[in-house]
């Protein structure tokens, strides 16, 4: 069989499982991960969103040992993503302790990174740098400019198109007047700087647009 051709994506996963301590080929892992984020109906969970991930990673400052676990838990925080189940969190995190594992990654650093992937719950505060800096890169697209954030609530509706519009219009609401209601929204001073007033301003826009009844 030809080895999978790394594409610059792929690439920067094989070194980052390099730097872990993978000694296993991590071409088809790589392969796999970028075919699952391009599955079909990923209107915003998908390559770009994986893409956009990376890079606020890559503005923000980390401990090098951090740095290096949260990239990894952003390449499997979203790989199993099916919007009509309530447990892709926990697929996404025991495919990353698995997969991780079989490239020859510590199976204290594997455990770690799979712990990390399940924060992207949201269900309460992280209790360490690296789940704080993870989560606050997964909910960076809220303080983007508006036309970006408007795109992702687009997306959003798009992968929730089999929701009926009311059911769906109201379960959107709750989700994000409960984002508005953290205090703070971001857990580390520099995704607070930047990205907590642009967050605030668009929750409240998409929550006024939900209170006008659709014609």
């Amino acid at each position: 069989m030809v080895p999978p051709i790394l594409t610059p994506l792929g690439e920067r996963f094989a070194s980052l499982v390099r730097r872990l301590g993978a000694s296993g080929d991590a071409a088809p892992a790589a392969a796999s991960l970028l075919a699952a984020w391009a599955e079909p109906g990923r209107r915003y969970h998908g390559v770009t969103h994986l893409c956009h991930c990376l890079a606020r990673l890559d503005e923000a400052p980390a401990a090098e040992a951090d740095r290096d676990r949260v990239e990894a838990a952003l390449w499997f925080h979203d790989v199993v993503y099916d919007p009509r189940v309530a447990d892709n969190e926990e697929l996404s995190a025991a495919k990353a302790g698995r997969e991780l594992a079989a490239l020859g990654v510590p199976p204290a650093a594997a455990e770690d990174i799979a712990r990390l992937v399940r924060l992207t719950r949201h269900e309460g505060p992280a209790s360490d740098p690296a789940g704080r800096l993870l989560c606050d890169i997964d909910l960076s697209i809220l303080g983007s400019s508006p036309a970006e954030f408007d795109a992702y609530d687009r997306g959003i509706r798009d992968e929730y198109a089999w929701v009926p519009r009311d059911a769906y219009r109201e379960a959107r609401r709750q989700v994000l007047d409960g984002l508005l209601q953290r205090r703070p929204l971001y857990q580390t001073d520099h995704f607070r700087d930047r990205y907590e007033g642009p967050a605030r301003a668009n929750l409240e826009r998409a929550l006024a647009a939900l209170r006008v009844p659709p014609p």
